[in-house]
Protein backbone atom coordinates (compact mmCIF):
# COMPACT_ATOMS: atom_id res chain seq x y z
CA UNK A 1 0.00 0.00 0.00
CA UNK A 2 1.27 3.47 -0.93
CA UNK A 3 1.03 6.29 1.56
CA UNK A 4 -0.97 9.35 0.45
CA UNK A 5 2.14 11.53 0.58
CA UNK A 6 3.78 9.38 -2.11
CA UNK A 7 0.97 9.72 -4.68
CA UNK A 8 1.72 12.55 -7.10
CA UNK A 9 -1.03 15.00 -7.92
CA UNK A 10 -2.66 14.55 -11.28
CA UNK A 11 -2.37 17.80 -13.24
CA UNK A 12 -5.64 19.34 -14.31
CA UNK A 13 -6.40 18.97 -17.98
CA UNK A 14 -7.44 22.33 -19.43
CA UNK A 15 -11.07 22.33 -20.40
CA UNK A 16 -11.64 22.31 -24.12
CA UNK A 17 -13.97 25.16 -25.01
CA UNK A 18 -17.07 24.41 -27.04
CA UNK A 19 -16.47 25.03 -30.71
CA UNK A 20 -19.45 25.82 -32.91
CA UNK A 21 -19.02 26.12 -36.67
CA UNK A 22 -21.77 28.07 -38.42
CA UNK A 23 -22.06 27.05 -42.06
CA UNK A 24 -24.47 26.67 -44.96
CA UNK A 25 -24.76 24.11 -47.77
CA UNK A 26 -22.74 24.87 -50.88
CA UNK A 27 -20.15 26.99 -49.09
CA UNK A 28 -16.70 26.00 -50.36
CA UNK A 29 -14.91 27.89 -47.60
CA UNK A 30 -17.00 25.99 -45.04
CA UNK A 31 -16.09 22.65 -46.61
CA UNK A 32 -12.41 23.54 -46.61
CA UNK A 33 -12.42 24.58 -42.94
CA UNK A 34 -14.42 21.50 -41.92
CA UNK A 35 -11.91 19.21 -43.67
CA UNK A 36 -9.03 20.96 -41.91
CA UNK A 37 -10.74 20.71 -38.51
CA UNK A 38 -11.30 16.99 -39.10
CA UNK A 39 -7.66 16.55 -40.17
CA UNK A 40 -6.54 18.14 -36.89
CA UNK A 41 -9.10 16.16 -34.82
CA UNK A 42 -10.77 19.34 -33.57
CA UNK A 43 -14.21 18.43 -32.28
CA UNK A 44 -16.94 20.90 -33.13
CA UNK A 45 -20.68 21.34 -33.35
CA UNK A 46 -22.20 22.26 -36.72
CA UNK A 47 -24.95 24.85 -37.06
CA UNK A 48 -26.56 25.21 -40.50
CA UNK A 49 -27.65 28.86 -40.59
CA UNK A 50 -30.29 28.09 -43.22
CA UNK A 51 -32.00 25.69 -40.81
CA UNK A 52 -31.34 27.50 -37.54
CA UNK A 53 -32.58 31.09 -37.25
CA UNK A 54 -30.88 31.53 -33.88
CA UNK A 55 -27.61 30.40 -35.47
CA UNK A 56 -28.08 32.88 -38.32
CA UNK A 57 -28.69 35.63 -35.76
CA UNK A 58 -25.50 34.65 -33.94
CA UNK A 59 -23.53 34.92 -37.18
CA UNK A 60 -25.04 38.34 -37.96
CA UNK A 61 -24.09 39.55 -34.47
CA UNK A 62 -20.46 38.57 -35.08
CA UNK A 63 -20.15 39.45 -38.78
CA UNK A 64 -21.43 43.05 -38.70
CA UNK A 65 -24.93 42.17 -39.80
CA UNK A 66 -23.85 39.78 -42.55
CA UNK A 67 -24.38 36.03 -42.73
CA UNK A 68 -20.74 35.32 -43.55
CA UNK A 69 -19.78 31.69 -43.19
CA UNK A 70 -17.88 29.91 -41.94
CA UNK A 71 -18.19 31.72 -38.65
CA UNK A 72 -16.74 29.93 -35.63
CA UNK A 73 -17.38 30.40 -31.93
CA UNK A 74 -14.62 29.13 -29.66
CA UNK A 75 -16.05 29.55 -26.19
CA UNK A 76 -16.99 33.22 -26.21
CA UNK A 77 -14.64 34.21 -29.06
CA UNK A 78 -16.18 34.74 -32.50
CA UNK A 79 -14.16 34.29 -35.71
CA UNK A 80 -15.38 35.15 -39.21
CA UNK A 81 -14.00 33.01 -42.05
CA UNK A 82 -11.02 31.85 -39.97
CA UNK A 83 -8.15 29.60 -40.94
CA UNK A 84 -7.64 26.44 -38.94
CA UNK A 85 -4.59 28.13 -37.41
CA UNK A 86 -6.78 30.98 -36.13
CA UNK A 87 -9.18 28.45 -34.62
CA UNK A 88 -6.29 26.69 -32.84
CA UNK A 89 -4.99 30.04 -31.56
CA UNK A 90 -8.46 30.90 -30.25
CA UNK A 91 -8.68 27.52 -28.48
CA UNK A 92 -5.32 28.18 -26.83
CA UNK A 93 -6.31 31.72 -25.83
CA UNK A 94 -9.64 30.63 -24.35
CA UNK A 95 -7.94 27.83 -22.42
CA UNK A 96 -5.31 30.25 -21.09
CA UNK A 97 -8.01 32.65 -19.90
CA UNK A 98 -9.89 29.83 -18.24
CA UNK A 99 -13.02 31.00 -20.04
CA UNK A 100 -15.82 28.47 -19.88
CA UNK A 101 -17.76 28.06 -23.07
CA UNK A 102 -21.42 28.87 -23.06
CA UNK A 103 -23.67 27.11 -25.55
CA UNK A 104 -24.46 29.20 -28.60
CA UNK A 105 -26.92 28.81 -31.40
Amino acid sequence: MVADAEIPEIPEIPEIPEIAVYWRPGCGYCGSLLRQLAHHDIAHRLVNIWDDQSGAATVRSIARGNETVPTVMVGNVGLVNPSVQQVVQAIQAVRAQGTHAEPVG
